[in-house]
């Protein structure tokens, strides 16, 4: 047994040493896949910042970098000297010259004398807004913050329309700022109306729908240089396509691009021509994807056309018609190729917007006042998209 005892003692020892040199291995390949999962982690992350880093330095190139610049430049002054140029920093300046300084007239216009009725739709639309805050007053979504913004929001909202009225005036005239606002909300209410009737009309049953919906798409398809050629042309009372009807009915010798409504309107036109098919297109598919279930479900009750279009097709298009509205009000703030062609800002600045403002400032090398209207026009861009957001829009999904 002692003999048996002694011989069992290396091979107990051997089997103790393989299972620890096991164990050895086991661990050094747990403590190796831990290494590589951290280095697989690291350059994962790594992976992720090599992949982003290129589209963040393109953005902060072309976006950022410019967009700070250009806030610097509205508060400074640029002037280019022998061998490069000159920044010097005149603070307010270049604001205030737009609100009460040379440029007040072009920028906000020459106030007139009001009209009775003006100041009666003046007193009816400060009535609306005083309402609507007494609701949000009372509702249970009632913040301060929110208060003070849409009180402020009134305030701002009620100058624009004042503005509006004593410059539109028979004594007044409209600068940039008024000009833009009634090519921006004239412009995109006649699209959207058009266009929705154009859809209306192309969701029924009729011969070469098809064809239609083509040619309503053209318009779109003209660079708008070209439309302003186009407009230009056919307001000429003596050169014009339609100058012989014009002759026939007295009006050979009126220039409309020479007065400051008729030439406004010349541009609206213009602008609603191109921009219509882009309003039609959308809601047409808006329009499509109506459950025709229900409508069909509408007529044998016995409702009628105007019945459908109130209580069913039209709350089905609210929230495209919202959106749809919003990124068109935004891209019509930015209107200059038509009226710079088809009328050059003219009669005076009766058709100069606040982009070609700002171009016919950059252009005569004053970079600080055409940087001070960019940022005038990107406020007014935010408050208009912020008002429609949190009144226009969630008012009208409710109502869907």
């Amino acid at each position: 047994m002692t003999h048996s005892g002694v011989k069992a003692a290396p091979e107990c020892a051997f089997v103790f040493g393989q299972v620890k040199h096991a164990m050895t291995d086991t661990a050094l390949q747990r403590e190796q896949s831990v290494r590589l999962a951290n280095i697989s982690a690291r350059l994962d992350a790594s992976a992720r910042y090599v992949l982003l880093l290129p589209a963040v330095i393109i953005v902060l190139v072309l976006a950022v970098f410019p967009l700070l610049v250009s806030l610097y430049l509205s508060f400074a002054s640029l002037k280019f000297v022998r061998g490069g140029f000159e920044v010097s920093f005149v603070g307010v300046r270049n604001y205030a010259k737009l609100l009460s300084g040379s440029e007040q007239r072009t920028f906000l216009g020459k106030p007139g004398t009001i009209p009775i009725l003006g100041w009666a739709l003046l007193a009816v639309f400060v009535g609306v807004m005083i309402y609507l805050l007494y609701q949000y007053f009372r509702s249970k979504r009632f913040s301060i913050f929110g208060f003070i913004m849409r009180l402020v929001s009134i305030v701002l909202a009620s100058a624009l329309a004042w503005l509006m009225l004593a410059t539109l005036s028979s004594e007044g005239l409209p600068g940039s700022l008024v000009v833009t606002l009634i090519f921006v909300f004239g412009g995109v209410a006649l699209q959207y109306v058009l266009g929705l009737g154009l859809a209306l009309l192309l969701i029924q049953n009729l011969p070469a729908k098809r064809f239609f919906r083509v040619v309503f798409l053209l318009p779109m398809m003209i660079t708008p240089v070209g439309i302003g050629f186009l407009f230009k042309m056919m307001t000429d009372a003596l050169k014009g396509p339609f100058s012989p009807l014009l002759l026939a009915l007295g009006l050979g010798n009126v220039s409309f691009l020479g007065q400051g409504d008729t030439a406004r309107i010349a541009v609206l036109i213009g602008d609603v021509w191109q921009w219509t098919p882009f309003m039609f297109i959308i809601l047409l598919a808006a329009l499509e994807g109506v459950s025709r279930e229900i409508i069909e479900a509408a007529q044998v009750d016995g409702a009628n056309r105007w019945q459908m279009f109130r209580s069913i097709v039209f709350p089905e298009v609210i929230p495209v018609s919202t959106t749809l509205i919003l990124i068109r009000m935004i891209e019509a703030y930015k209107i200059i190729d038509l009226p710079n062609i088809l009328t050059g800002g003219g009669p005076g600045t009766a058709t100069t917007t606040m982009t070609l403002q700002a171009y016919n400032n950059w252009r005569s090398l004053d970079l600080g006042g055409s940087a001070a209207v960019a940022y005038l026009l990107l406020v007014v861009v935010t408050f208009s998209a912020l008002v429609f957001v949190n009144f226009i829009r969630r008012r009208l999904l409710e109502f869907a």
